[in-house]
């Protein structure tokens, strides 16, 4: 028998079935796009996400007969949401977690409620990724939208939707709203009255790890899987993630290195102190029972794969070479030590500190000799330069730390390891499951059946560590001044972002 989980992405799908010892038995990814049909808009027909969501799954039932599939979770990247009528129908594209349409209703909900305080309910602050702002933009711009819809639903809660079951948020997607009182595990009454919404627009919180039903025939039979088969509340990417890499308590750092990367803590209580708040940290609900985590993260492989793209389009003469094997062949050809370039990974503004969606992507030290594999390697100190940023402000809120345990697609570039490595000074430990987060909602959908007894035991079962790469101080040396002059970049161009912001 396995464990089924999946984690719909904001750019494609992965799912994989685990032996009770964590060991992956099959494994199948999907991949759709997003459309901007205006700037700074993101969406997806939510029936992409059904149709990959239904893909990957039959590819996995069809690769576990001698495992057949015992249970089944997912969970999402965050943000996402979808309008359904009372028939629930979805009534329009979804909304993705990148879309920035909303950034005037985010300045009005920080106005109105007050930036300490929503921090001090929800643990984020107001930004225009966060569901609320976008709803109340539904409720200006569209408001026959608004008026139809009956639930906001996350990926997930739809999905369970689709499959005859009720659309459950847990704790860390609910958390993702900038509505949910953190503490409370609630609606916030206070943010939602304040903005003329109610608890009933939105989908009925839940533990991750619930069981939300089971699938009846018919659902079982277009997933390839038996019927009766038990679904289970998956949860949050981020915090999945910290689950599958063994982050339960205080002391343990992991970092998912995709298309943004992420650094995550968990803590017994939020981590809501004067300077959390002044770096704009988030820290809400963990997956984990009574525990919450702590994220600093920032865009990085969206750089890369804009680049790749940018060299090699669709089409073009790359042959069957993977991105993986551009990266391969782009650092075999990178000179050594520094490039001397300073490349910002922000195509889509800043994360932490600052949160700026005016902040654009920036290439500087270009000279007549630099090559496409100084700019690849550039990036890559680029990223270091950021993880190193992100590291420190972590480390305020929650402490010292010396390790953090990586896993995603950016952890197969080696070079990459060592730059983070050596530039934040610590310590990184792949994981021998680089895929994380479908590990920790297969540890969810574990201990929910009985498979294990406990996080702890389950953790100890199945979380283990491939290779550690160490801070090399010849490479930190090397790069002291290029990480000195990356972070004075950013603020020096501050005159800039505000001049660009004030002209859009």
């Amino acid at each position: 028998m396995s464990l089924l989980a999946v984690d719909m992405g904001s750019s494609s799908c992965k799912a994989v079935a685990f032996r009770e010892d964590g060991k992956a038995l099959a494994q199948a990814a999907q991949c759709y796009n997003a459309t901007s049909p205006h700037p700074s808009w993101s969406e997806m027909s939510p029936e992409i996400f059904w149709q990959a969501f239904q893909t990957v799954i039959r590819a996995i039932a069809a690769q576990v007969t001698r495992d057949p599939v015992e249970v089944l979770a997912f969970g999402s990247h965050g943000e996402t949401f979808i309008c359904v009528d009372a028939q629930q129908h979805a009534i329009r594209p979804a909304i993705l977690n990148a879309d920035n349409r909303a950034v005037k209703e985010a300045n009005q909900v920080a106005e109105k409620i007050g930036r300490a305080r929503i921090f001090e309910i929800t643990g984020l602050t107001a930004h225009a990724m966060f569901p609320v702002p976008k709803i109340l933009w539904l409720r200006q711009h569209e408001p026959d939208v608004f008026s139809r819809t009956d639930r906001f639903l996350t990926l997930p809660g739809y999905l369970l939707m689709r499959l005859g079951l009720p659309g459950y948020v847990d704790y860390s997607l609910a958390s993702r709203f900038l509505a949910f009182d953190i503490r409370k595990r609630a609606w916030s009454p206070e943010i939602l009255s304040a903005f003329e919404l109610s608890a009933e627009q939105f989908p009925a919180p839940a533990p991750a790890g619930t069981i939300a039903g089971q699938l009846t025939e018919k659902a079982a039979g277009n997933l390839g899987l038996k019927a009766g088969i038990r679904v289970v509340l998956g949860g949050h990417d981020q915090p999945c993630g910290a689950l599958g890499s063994g982050v339960l308590g205080p002391g343990r750092v992991s970092a998912s290195l995709g298309t943004y990367e992420c650094l995550v803590a968990a803590s017994e209580a939020p981590a809501l102190s004067e300077e959390s708040l002044a770096a704009n940290l988030n820290s809400y609900c963990h997956v984990v029972p009574d525990r919450y985590v702590t994220l600093a993260y920032f865009p990085a492989g969206i750089m890369i794969e804009w680049f790749l793209n940018l060299l090699y389009p669709a089409g073009g003469t790359t042959g069957s070479m993977t991105h993986s094997d551009l990266c391969a062949a782009l650092e075999a050809q990178a000179s050594p030590g520094p490039t001397g370039l300073c490349i910002t990974s922000h195509l889509l503004g800043t994360c932490n500190p600052d949160f700026d969606p005016s902040a654009a992507g920036v290439i500087a030290g270009i000279r007549l000799n630099t090559g496409r594999a100084d700019l690849y390697k550039g990036i890559l100190e680029g990223i270091a330069c950021e993880f190193a940023s992100m590291a420190e402000l972590l480390q305020k809120a929650v402490g010292n730390y010396r390790d953090v345990y990586v896993s995603g697609g950016g952890g197969r570039s080696r070079l990459g390891l060592q730059l983070r490595a050596a530039t934040a000074n610590r310590s990184l430990h792949r994981m021998q499951c680089n895929e994380a987060v479908c590990l920790g909602m297969a540890i969810l959908a574990g201990v929910a059946v009985d498979k294990f007894s406990s996080y702890i035991e389950a953790v100890q079962q199945v979380v283990h560590v491939q290779e550690t790469v160490v801070p090399d101080a010849a490479i930190a040396a090397s790069y002291a001044a290029q990480a000195m002059q990356y972070r004075m970049l950013y603020s020096s161009l501050a005159p800039l972002r505000r001049a660009q912001a004030t002209c859009q």
